[in-house]
């Protein structure tokens, strides 16, 4: 069967979840899942989940042509998965790679009402993807690649990130904008023990956009203080902690590593964006690079999350990146990039999958357009902009003050 070209390849983690479903209820999670006792859930919610499901499903949502690259074994969990993909729409599973003798990756997610989701999760074929998983010559003809979760996902992690920074190097060749994401691995497995401080320089000049949460951003570049501010945050939780000098200092870290676009996912405190001053490097972001550049240049940003009624918080980092590449590739300001990206994360948790609640982009522009309320951001953010036209903050050094 000939596949067809897609404008974004989204390549990685791919899993099957497993979610029960939960009635509202008093206590607290760790209340509920007592040892030995019983607990009534209702009928499960089986869909995929991982990077390549949620965003690339997220994507195909918004109306943007999507392929998926990901890894299952021959086996009940696996054909599930390529069923799954297949309904949305059986080309999405043209690019997925099935391997004999490999047990397929599944999580079972805990995701109580008005409460940050658990996982159980086995990694199974997602630790063997590597680069001869990539299929070059799909990947030339996309406008973008996207790859996410490696530290969840032993071969990219492992010998310093070298095979993580190969795939990045050989998509970069083909003149294809780059994007990554990451997830907060286990901090006393493998891949918690990592060496991320010597990683990460090995793959960031190959990356264009970069799209993790603050919490991994400072496991990573520097467990210690992720340590400390975790102890003093205790149940108040780390964001607690968070202020825009940690915002800036991080952000600069990655720009200083090559990022083109460094994009920080804040919780229910929005997304924070920071952009390269350096006109070159922009320009250099590949067949996805914003246009016109000018717009995108030193900016410093932070989107605020819209109201709902969240049901479940599966998938919801995924869709809001979803929804700011799909602004990027649309050529949209870094404003409306910024609200469209946490408008479909706000969609997102509007049911408890990972990426059922997600609208067409019209849809998602629609509900802004008509006055969707705002959550407050409670960082502290002295000496920022509050653009009421744009409804976005603007850091102290933002170049796009007027």
């Amino acid at each position: 069967m000939q596949t067809r070209s897609a404008d974004v390849v989204v390549a990685g983690h791919i899993c099957l979840d497993i979610i029960p479903t939960f009635e509202a209820r008093e206590g607290s999670v760790g209340a509920l899942l007592t040892p030995g006792k019983l607990l009534n859930v209702g009928a499960a919610i089986t869909a995929t989940g991982g990077a390549v499901s949620n965003t690339g499903l997220a994507l195909h949502r918004l109306g943007v042509s999507t392929r998926l690259m990901g890894k299952v074994g021959a086996d009940l969990f696996g054909g599930a998965v390529l069923d799954i993909l297949r309904n949305y729409d059986p080309a999405l599973a043209q690019g997925m790679v099935v391997t004999q003798g490999e047990q397929s990756s599944y999580t079972i997610v805990i995701s109580p009402p008005d409460v940050d989701r658990y996982f159980l999760h086995c990694p199974g074929a997602n630790d063997t993807f590597g680069a001869e998983d990539v299929n070059d010559a799909q990947v030339a003809h996309a406008r973008l690649f996207h790859f996410g979760y490696p530290p969840i996902m032993r071969r990219m992690y492992a010998d310093g990130g070298r095979e993580l920074a190969s795939i990045f190097k050989r998509v970069r060749a083909h003149g294809v904008t780059t994007s990554l994401d990451m997830a907060l691995p286990d901090p006393d497995s493998e891949a918690g023990r990592a060496d991320w401080p010597a990683l990460l320089p090995r793959v960031l000049p190959f990356v264009d956009v970069f799209l993790p949460s603050l919490e991994e951003t400072l496991f990573m570049l520097d467990r210690e203080r992720f340590e400390d501010m975790e102890k003093s945050a205790g149940s108040a939780g780390l964001m607690s902690q968070v202020n825009n000098a940690l915002l800036h200092d991080l952000s600069g870290h990655l720009l200083e590593m090559g990022v083109a676009i460094a994009v920080l996912k804040l919780g229910d405190q929005g997304l924070y964006l920071r952009t390269t001053d350096d006109v070159d490097r922009l320009a250099a972001a590949g067949k996805g690079a914003p246009e016109p550049l000018s717009p995108w240049l030193g900016r410093e940003l932070l989107a605020p999350c819209f109201k709902v009624q969240m049901v479940g918080t599966t998938g919801s980092g995924d869709c809001t990146i979803a929804g700011f590449l799909t602004g990027l590739l649309k050529g949209l300001s870094p404003e409306a990039t910024m609200t469209g990206a946490v408008g479909v994360g706000a969609c997102n948790v509007e049911q408890a999958d990972a990426t059922s609640g997600v609208p067409s982009w019209n849809a998602v522009q629609n509900r802004i357009r008509a006055g969707w309320a705002r959550l407050p951001v409670t960082l502290p953010l002295p000496g920022w902009k509050w653009n009421g036209d744009q409804g976005i903050w603007q850091g102290p050094n933002d170049g796009g003050y007027s």
